[in-house]
């Protein structure tokens, strides 16, 4: 980013007047809009020529066999995808967003695709303000058509492809058209989240999917049939993306929106001129690697970067794994990132994003020496989220495809259209526009993208060769839980499974969060000695990675999700 006429001493001082957190009250507990289904403990999985890492293990096989039928990384990415947004529909799909990191070995260059939803043109800042001006409760913000932003990920998708792809556009569509039309058995997470859930049963289409003619979902193992899906995926197979952004699915969306209790005003114009962009990456080093993500308008980037760069200078890599100085030390690298991601990160095209400042390393050695020093005025913890996934792949020219993507909470806004859910995504705006009189960078504006949380993230070793390739789902918590598997890695030598399985940890600008039954609950009483206010929450993550090793490529699933690895 550039600052013309910012001298970069005057824009140290500016960043450098944001003060060091310490306690702050707790909350009950991080919001988990994808509760914790259970754990399922996964080995590693190791490949020689190619691989696929995602959240279900439909969605991994129908990535492998692009890659077998001679497809690259993005091929692949885009029918797991596909797949998703079909088997885990509570976390991603065709109605929602997605940012996407490629690396092409031949060039040796990292590119950034940005597919994050956008307000429509008649968004005001007071879109999630009440009546007499105060800020909405979230769940009835979410459970509205004035939750839905335009979705990006099938234009970024396209792009990606007609850029990277080797094999057709339409044939990636195949193994998502063929689940959609002859079933797929219902998995465990969907059905206990569609059954605890209080607002997806109220969509007509969404009840007749996923429930029984008394409201209960329907039981594992139940083949699920979505016609919708199909007609709607062989469309835009046939004639690409614009088969959603105009025409009859576009009308679709707009008329669900126009018809809820609360109505959206989302319009066909707003659907037709979405544009999907190609952006630098964000990078910086972490103790001899190069480490790559996404800028903004996601904030995952910025704030991983920002995090090691802090960990480094404290001398991180010295604190035994597992132990309450690593968690202290992380936590707080954690907490002031969150607050710089808070106060700056927003859409580039609405306000001037200082990251270079933010990574300069004059102001990550001045942030690092406040590690560890109280000073009051809370902070706001991040946004919730949780209806994200995220997905892996490595092809046989040694190309990948870190991908992010969400339709924010789970199920999004809970409304279905042509066999797909709508995302929730304009709930990522900051919801009261103005903090102390002074209006919030990340506030609801026409056709501005909201701040997202998603980090999907490429290491590389000190040769330049690529050593990792990683993201997460997780909410607000998601910088941590990437955090976690670089330094589990880089610093305490696990394997990527093993950095994967490690209990999920940190801050996102509140109290220090440990993972609830895990053995880091162990380490909270000499935390709280030190001064942390503590939070035991569940941290769903949904960590899936690649990494590099002497025989070829290992793969890594979250044990908290359904996910596999699949390669050869």
């Amino acid at each position: 980013m550039r600052f013309s006429g910012v001298r970069r001493g005057a824009l140290l001082a500016a960043l450098l007047a944001l003060p060091a957190l310490g306690a702050l009250p707790a909350r009950a507990q991080l919001a988990q809009p994808e509760p914790d289904t259970g754990r399922e403990e996964k080995a590693a999985v190791a490949a020689r020529r190619h691989l696929v890492v995602a959240a279900n293990p439909l969605a991994a096989e129908a990535g492998l066999a692009m890659l077998r039928a001679g497809g690259g990384a993005v091929d692949a990415a885009i029918a797991v995808q596909l797949v998703l947004g079909l088997v885990e529909p509570q976390s991603s799909g065709i109605g929602g967003g997605a940012f996407l990191l490629h690396w092409s070995s031949a060039e040796r260059r990292a590119r950034s695709y940005d597919g994050r939803e956008a307000a429509p043109a008649a968004a005001r800042p007071d879109r999630f303000l009440d009546a007499s001006g105060q800020p909405l409760a979230f769940l009835d913000a979410v459970a509205s058509g004035r939750s839905v932003g335009v979705p990006g990920v099938l234009r970024m998708l396209q792009m990606a492809h007609r850029r990277h792809g080797r094999l057709a556009w339409a044939k990636l569509f195949e193994p998502a058209i063929a689940l959609a039309e002859r079933g797929f058995p219902l998995q465990r997470r969907l059905q206990a989240l569609a059954q605890g859930d209080p607002l997806l049963r109220r969509d007509a289409a969404a009840r007749r999917l996923y429930y029984d003619a008394e409201g209960r979902a329907k039981p594992p193992g139940t083949k699920i049939v979505n016609a919708q899906y199909a007609r709607t995926l062989r469309r835009i197979a046939r004639h690409g993306a614009d088969a959603f952004y105009r025409g009859e699915t576009a009308t679709a969306i707009v008329r669900a929106l126009a018809a809820q209790r609360v109505p959206g005003d989302m319009t066909i114009e707003d659907l037709a001129r979405y544009a999907a962009f190609e952006r630098d990456p964000v990078c910086g080093p972490y103790r001899g690697w190069r480490v790559c993500g996404v800028g903004p308008p996601s904030s995952g980037g910025v704030a991983l970067l920002q995090m090691l760069g802090i960990l480094e200078r404290a001398g991180f890599h010295r604190a035994g794994p597992h132990s309450e100085e690593a968690v202290h030390l992380f936590s707080e690298a954690a907490r002031l990132a969150y607050a710089d991601r808070a106060r700056y990160i927003a859409d580039p095209a609405f306000a001037p994003q200082p990251v270079k400042g933010l990574l300069d390393p004059e102001y990550l050695d001045r942030r690092a020496r406040l590690l560890g020093r109280r000073a009051p005025g809370p902070v706001a913890p991040g946004e919730p989220g949780g209806g994200t996934t995220h997905l892996s792949v490595v092809d046989e020219r040694g190309d990948a495809v870190a991908l992010s993507s969400s339709i924010e909470h789970a199920f999004g806004s809970r409304i279905m259209v042509a066999g797909f859910l709508l995302n929730n995504q304009l709930t990522d705006f900051a919801f009261d526009p103005r903090a102390a009189g002074v209006p919030v960078a990340n506030r609801v504006e026409p056709g501005k993208r909201p701040r997202s949380t998603m980090s999907p993230m490429l290491a590389f070793d000190a040769d330049g060769a690529l050593r990792l390739v990683a993201g997460s789902a997780g909410g607000a918590a998601i910088v941590n839980h990437v955090a976690k598997l670089v330094v589990a890695v880089r610093d305490w030598g696990l394997d990527v499974q093993e950095a994967i399985a490690l209990p999920n940890f940190g801050s996102t600008g509140g109290p220090t969060l440990l993972e609830r039954g895990t053995r880091y609950q162990e380490l909270g009483e000499a935390l709280a000695a030190r001064g942390h206010v503590l939070d035991f929450a569940r941290m769903t993550s949904g960590l899936h990675a690649i990494e590099r090793h002497a025989g070829g490529w290992r793969g890594g699933a979250d044990p908290r999700r359904e996910g596999a690895a699949r390669g050869d």
